[in-house]
C-alpha cells in the first residue's frame, strides 16, 4: 500500500510545484487585490475594500494597456500630443527691433602670445578673419589643440571632431579668399553639449548605455550655426543623461579649481569655455544646466525663453521645460549666438515665430527694473558680497530698482514631479530595460535613481501639478508686466525653480570671485520672449564692470 501511494504523493508535491513556478513567475506581470490596497498609501488613498472589488478588473484592463503601448516603438523626435505653451492668459509679446549688424572691430591685432586668443571676444576673432591677420584653419587648428593639451585634467570634452572642423575651416578660408563672407561667426570654432545629434559622430549623452550611440542627423541649431560659418570642433561633456558634471569617462573640473566639479549638465560647455578651448558653446537647460555651469566656471550663459530656439536633434529631458542656448564669455558673445540660432523651426512643434531681436545701443534709462532685495538680503552664501557690490553697480549706472517679491503661496514641492514624469517616459525602455543600472551613479540623487522612481508618479498628480504651474505662470506675469528687468540671485531662491517652470528668460552674468576665489553670479530675468532687454542690461552691467573679463590663470601658457 505505501508503494502505491507514493505516485500519487509524487504527483501532489509536482502540481504543488508547478504551481509555485507558477505563481512566480505570473508574479511580475500580475498583480492583486491585496497589492492594491497596499500601493494606496504610495499616493494617499485608502478606498474600502467593495470598492478595491469594483476597482480591481479595471485596472487589469488598464494593465493590458500600459503593456500593449510597450509593443510599439517611439522616435526619440516624437514629441507628447499635449504640448506646453508658456504664454498667460491674454499675453501680447514685445515688439522687437530685430538684430543688428554686429559691428566686427577693423583693427584687431594678433598678440604675440598667440595662447591669448583662447579669450579673444567673438567680434575680436571675426576681426582677424575678416582682416585675413588669422586664417579659420590656423584658429580652429590652434583650439583643438587646447581641447588635446587640457582636456586630460578638465575631462570636458567627449570628442573632438576634427575632421569636419578642419574640413568647415578650409571651406571658410576659401570662401573667404573668394569674397564670401557669412557674418561674424564665418570661421569661427564652437562647441556643443554632447546632447545634440550630429551626424557621423557619436552622441553619447554622458551615459554609458548610450556611449556608441550614434544618430544618423544633425540638430537643428547645428546646421544653423555651420549655415552662419561657424566650425564644430568639439561634442562637450554633459552629465549623465542631463544631470550634474559626472559622466561616464569621469568628471568635469571647474577651471578655476580643478579640486571642484564644472556644475551641471552643460559642465563640459562651462569647462571648455571658462579654459579657453572654445569661444564659445551650446548648453541646454531644464532645470539650471546653462545658468549653474556659467556661474561656477565664471562665464556668461543665455537661457532663452522656452520655444525660442529648436531643440530638434536634441536629447529630451522634459519636452515642457528643456531649452537651448548659448555659453560665451560675455553678454555680447551671447547675443550673437543667440541670434543665430533662434527662430521658428518646423522639425520642432514648440518653437515660435514671434518678433525677436536685440539692440544693443539702446539707452538701458528705459528699462523698468526690479529687484529681489530681500531675497539678496537673506542670502547667505559666499557670493552674498557680490550680490550686493552688482546691485550697487546698478544703481551707480543710473538706474532705479523697485523692490518685488517672487510668487508665493504655491505646491512648490510638487512641481520637481513634471521633469521626472516627463523624464521617465523618454527613457522608459530604459528604465525597464534594466540598461538604467549601467549609469555610473546609483546614489539617492542619480538619474538613474530617479528614473526609476517617475514609474511611480500618478498621472493624476502629473496633471494637477501642471494645472498649479498654470497659476504660477499667471501669478509670475502680473509680477513681470511691469518690469522689463528682474534682477535676482542666481542660486538660494525659488527663481531658478519659478523661470524653468512659467520658460522666462534668464541671462546669468559674472559677478567676480568670492573669498574662496571660486566665480560668482548673478542673473537677469526678463519677460516672456524679451531676451533683448536682459541681453542690454547685461550688456551695459559688463561695459561697467570687468568681471567678464576675468579668466583662470594658467590656461596661456
Amino acid at each position: 500500500m505505501p508503494f502505491l501511494h507514493k505516485p500519487k504523493n509524487t504527483l501532489l508535491l509536482f502540481s504543488c510545484f508547478l504551481f509555485l513556478i507558477s505563481a512566480c513567475t505570473s508574479s511580475k506581470s500580475s498583480f492583486s487585490k491585496r497589492d492594491v490596497v497596499k500601493s494606496q498609501k504610495l499616493i494617499g488613498l485608502d478606498f474600502h475594500k467593495k470598492y478595491i472589488d469594483t476597482l480591481y478588473p479595471y485596472l487589469k484592463r488598464n494593465k493590458e494597456g500600459y503593456d500593449s503601448l510597450r509593443k510599439y516603438a517611439l522616435g526619440n523626435d516624437v514629441f507628447p500630443a499635449i504640448r506646453f505653451d508658456p504664454s498667460p492668459k491674454n499675453f501680447s509679446p514685445k515688439q522687437q527691433g530685430g538684430f543688428p549688424d554686429w559691428k566686427i572691430p577693423p583693427s584687431t591685432v594678433l598678440p604675440k602670445n598667440l595662447n591669448e586668443l583662447a579669450f579673444y571676444s567673438i567680434p575680436q576673432l571675426a576681426s582677424l578673419i575678416k582682416n585675413k591677420k588669422l586664417s579659420s584653419l590656423v584658429l580652429t587648428k590652434f583650439f583643438i589643440e587646447r581641447h588635446k593639451k587640457y582636456n586630460p585634467l578638465l575631462q570636458c570634452t567627449i570628442t573632438i571632431t576634427e575632421e569636419i572642423a578642419l574640413k568647415q575651416a578650409k571651406k571658410m578660408d576659401q570662401e573667404l579668399a573668394e569674397g564670401k563672407y557669412r557674418g561674424i561667426l564665418h570661421g569661427i570654432p564652437y562647441g556643443v553639449k554632447d546632447l545634440m545629434a550630429v551626424e557621423g559622430y557619436k552622441t553619447t549623452w554622458g551615459a554609458v548605455p548610450y556611449k556608441n550611440q550614434h544618430i544618423n542627423m544633425t540638430a537643428t541649431v547645428v546646421k544653423k550655426l555651420q549655415n552662419a560659418g561657424a566650425v564644430l570642433i568639439a561634442k562637450l561633456v554633459s552629465g549623465s543623461l542631463a544631470r550634474g558634471d559626472v559622466w561616464f569617462g569621469g568628471k568635469t573640473k571647474n577651471p578655476w579649481d580643478t579640486e571642484q566639479g564644472a556644475s551641471g549638465s552643460s559642465a563640459g560647455s562651462g569647462s571648455a569655455t571658462s579654459a579657453g578651448l572654445v569661444p564659445f558653446a551650446l548648453g541646454t537647460e531644464t532645470l539650471g544646466s546653462i545658468t549653474s555651469p556659467s556661474t561656477r566656471n565664471g562665464i556668461t550663459g543665455l537661457r532663452p525663453t522656452y520655444g525660442r530656439v529648436s531643440r530638434h536633434g536634441v536629447m529630451s529631458l522634459s519636452w515642457s521645460m528643456d531649452k537651448v542656448g548659448p555659453m560665451a564669455r560675455s553678454a555680447e558673445d551671447c547675443a550673437i549666438v543667440y541670434s543665430v540660432i533662434t527662430g521658428k523651426d518646423e522639425e520642432d512643434q514648440t518653437t515660435t515665430d514671434y518678433p525677436d531681436g536685440f539692440e544693443p545701443t539702446k539707452d538701458i534709462s528705459s528699462l523698468r527694473i526690479g529687484y529681489l532685495k530681500k531675497d539678496i538680503e537673506k542670502d547667505t552664501s559666499l557670493s552674498k558680497g557680490n550680490l550686493e557690490k552688482a546691485i550697487a553697480s546698478f544703481k551707480k549706472m543710473g538706474l532705479a530698482l523697485s523692490e518685488v517679491k517672487l510668487p508665493e503661496d504655491l505646491p512648490y514641492k510638487s512641481f520637481d514631479i513634471i521633469l521626472r514624469a516627463e523624464a521617465g517616459a523618454f527613457f522608459d525602455d530604459l528604465a525597464r530595460s534594466g540598461n538604467v543600472d549601467q549609469m555610473v551613479e546609483q546614489n539617492q540623487r542619480s538619474r538613474a535613481n530617479s528614473l526609476r522612481q517617475a514609474r511611480f508618479i500618478p498621472a493624476v498628480e502629473y496633471l494637477q501639478a501642471n494645472r498649479h504651474r498654470q497659476v504660477l505662470i499667471e501669478k509670475m506675469n502680473r509680477i513681470m508686466k511691469a518690469y522689463d528687468v528682474l534682477i535676482s540671485p542666481t542660486f538660494g531662491n525659488r527663481q531658478l525653480v519659478i523661470t524653468n517652470l512659467t520658460g522666462h528668460p534668464v541671462i546669468s552674468i559674472p559677478t567676480g570671485l568670492d573669498k574662496e576665489k571660486h566665480p560668482t553670479s548673478i542673473t537677469l530675468v526678463g519677460n516672456l520672449y524679451d531676451e533683448a532687454s536682459i541681453l542690454l542690461l547685461a550688456k551695459a552691467f559688463q561695459e561697467n564692470t570687468d568681471f567678464d573679463e576675468m579668466h583662470p590663470k594658467g590656461y596661456t601658457d
